[in-house]
């Protein structure tokens, strides 16, 4: 299905089905994905169909214990971060966070490690998956910021900054072919550990904090409200089968399918920056 132009006479249509929904219950428990930020140059990960556009994303275990896959996730993830780490908020990010201002949101949970919902305003935020501009200790649980990481990175690797490739979903870029294992990934300049993006990877579960903070919400939201993801990965997935289950009302605006069809009250499948941006 192709994306409704900004603009258009069919986003402000979608726009007021969405607006019926959202002042016919005040309080709503959001929960955002890949869709929200494409207008903003991030690539998503999913068909119509809600199938891989590409390989999948990195696992823990692989980056874990594999020197190599380590060495090439940094690699690319350097070339990927010039532009990821640059990324400014769209019309979604900019509607929903004034859709917070309005008092009309109870959480706002987001699959995405961009931080766009911050920039544009939002404050209620938990960041399910983490936030990639952020490096972590695996060992001694130090934090730092990912652009200090990165200067490092480019320090060890002056070689790897005249290489480009096209922009991956995960902040970093589809570079490929190259000597990864040549590729230095400093260790943690306070115990030697081994520095991760603070993200969740696949493989790795989602801090507890973080799914008791949003299923409270929902508790308390009047209906559910579901933007720019399929729903396919289950941590995400989960709060739309309870709010089935407690018989709250969800929809979604996203473009394809998602795993909870078959449970949403009003499905819009239009592009998010579109739409929201006529609301």
């Amino acid at each position: 299905m192709n994306a409704v132009p900004e603009g258009s006479a069919a986003a402000a249509a979608a726009a007021a089905r969405l607006a019926t929904f959202i002042e016919a219950h005040p309080r709503l428990f959001v929960l955002g994905g890949a869709g929200i930020s494409t207008a903003s140059g991030i690539p998503d990960y999913r068909d119509l169909d809600g199938g891989w556009k590409r390989t999948p994303p990195i696992t823990l275990q692989a980056f874990v214990g594999d020197a190599f896959a380590r060495s090439r996730y940094w690699a690319r993830s350097l070339v990927g971060w010039r532009r990821f780490g640059a990324a400014q908020p769209n019309a979604a990010h900019r509607a929903l966070a004034a859709l917070e201002r309005r008092g009309r949101v109870a959480l706002f949970v987001t699959q995405n490690v961009d931080g766009l919902h911050q920039a544009a305003g939002h404050e209620a935020v938990v960041d399910l998956h983490g936030r990639l501009d952020r490096v972590r200790c695996l060992a001694c649980e130090r934090r730092l910021p990912r652009v200090r990481f990165q200067q490092e990175l480019e320090r060890h690797n002056q070689d790897w900054l005249a290489f480009d490739a096209l922009d991956a979903p995960d902040g970093d870029a589809d570079l490929e072919g190259l000597a990864f294992e040549r590729f230095v990934v400093p260790d943690c300049d306070e115990c030697g550990g081994l520095l991760k993006p603070d993200v969740v990877f696949f493989g790795e579960s989602v801090p507890r904090e973080r799914v008791e903070r949003a299923t409270l919400a929902l508790e308390e939201a009047d209906a559910m409200l579901v933007v720019g993801s399929s729903l396919m990965v289950y941590s995400g997935y989960r709060f739309a089968r309870a709010a089935a289950q407690a018989r709250k009302p969800i929809a979604a605006l996203n473009l394809g399918r998602t795993r909870a069809d078959d449970l949403l009250s009003l499905k819009i499948e239009a592009d998010c920056a579109a739409v929201l941006g006529a609301l």
